[in-house]
């Protein structure tokens, strides 16, 4: 049997080094001997076992002082019995070491799980016209993800602890050689985590999160319009490993209107007059996002004609600047006439001259040039 060498000699440190000089020292050669960077290289694999078994005694305490104490003698020390790489069991301590060194090497599962922010949560809120206009505030019921507060986000069962994947040695993934060709896929034993979970928490099922319903108030400022999105910062969901939580991302759809619609930041609206009213002129009363306003309307007002009540309109959600309200005048022509309402228009028609109708008289005397 070859002679063991000295631990020390091993990872190339004094015989008073200190414990981070030997955890350097071993992190420094681990990266260089590992097999996955040395594939079929039975000699760095036979190297990688020596110092990880010389790392496994140095860096604990009570196994290190016994160690300078009994040196490799089997018969007098405590380690009587161990065969080389797996008398020191190649187990808890070994996966300490593993998950705490190579993670950062060899994107193990303890470097996917580094702490990452949370998703976003959309939330779509309906509200009414009047409320987009004059803004609104909200309390809605979100559901979130957080933090199982049984596991701390383990997944693993109060008292139990997760275990190296055997398959993938603790990094996720199964490195198979073609050629020159080192290709990785997922480990399927233990889904690319790294490690496997016997005992799951009994609150999340292993998931290491839980679902609830938290109230968020929200406020909704004046002028919003449908697709409008506000953010409200850390009410997503919760973070990865010790990460922050995302935000929650408010969409707003804003209901029709019976009355009104909406252009840009101007209110249209439109109002139904008799012809008679649109003939001699009037005042009517219209409806606003305000209230009630009272508009003129003059004699010989045509159908579609257009009157604008300035500031009536949606604020800026930037400037809070508003817009104008547009009434679009409708002139009713009247149906359903008794005998008696003809006779009355025909002879209203009869004293029609083409003084009362400007546009018509223009309008025939261009077909009459035209053909």
């Amino acid at each position: 049997m070859a002679r063991k060498r000295d631990y020390y000699e091993v990872l190339g440190v004094s015989r008073d080094a200190s414990d981070s000089e030997i955890k350097r020292a071993y992190r420094k050669l681990a990266l260089e001997l590992h097999p996955d960077r040395n594939p079929g290289n039975k000699e760095a694999e036979e190297k990688f076992k020596e110092v990880t078994e010389a790392y496994e005694v140095l860096s604990d305490p009570e196994k290190r002082k016994l160690y300078d104490q009994y040196g490799h003698s089997m018969g007098e020390s405590p380690f009587s019995g161990a065969e080389g790489f797996g008398g020191f069991g190649f187990g808890t301590t070994f996966s300490d070491i593993f998950n705490d060194i190579f993670s950062e090497f060899f994107g193990s599962s303890t470097q996917r799980r580094r702490a990452t922010r949370g998703e976003d949560i959309l939330y779509r809120l309906d509200i009414s016209f009047i409320e987009a206009a004059k803004g609104v505030d909200k309390e809605i019921n979100v559901s979130q993800r957080i933090i199982c507060h049984v596991c701390d986000g383990e997944g693993v069962k109060p008292g139990a602890k997760p275990i190296v994947c055997g398959k993938c040695n603790g990094t996720g993934q199964i490195r198979q050689q073609h050629g020159f060709f080192s290709i990785a896929r997922t480990c399927t034993s233990c889904g690319g985590t790294g490690r496997i979970i016997r005992d799951y928490c009994p609150e999340c099922g292993g998931n290491g999160y839980v679902n609830r319903l938290k109230k968020v108030k929200v406020a909704v400022p004046p002028g919003v319009n449908t697709g409008t999105r506000l953010r409200i910062q850390r009410e997503g969901n919760a973070g990865h490993y010790g990460g922050p939580p995302g935000d929650l991302y408010i969409e707003i759809n804003v209901r029709e209107h019976e009355f009104f619609k909406r252009n840009k930041n101007d209110v249209l609206c439109e109002v139904p007059i008799t012809m008679v009213q649109a003939a001699l002129g009037t005042e009517i009363i219209v409806p606003t996002i305000d209230g009630k306003e009272r508009i003129v309307i003059p004699p010989g007002t045509q159908n579609g004609a257009q009157f604008k009540i300035k500031g009536k309109g949606f604020p800026d959600i930037h400037s809070k600047r508003r817009g104008d309200q547009i009434v679009s005048i409708i002139v009713e022509i009247p149906t359903n006439l008794s005998e008696k309402q003809k006779a009355l228009l025909r002879e209203f028609e009869s004293l029609m001259t083409e003084k009362n109708s400007p546009r018509n008289k223009s309008f025939f005397e261009k077909i009459r040039n035209l053909f």
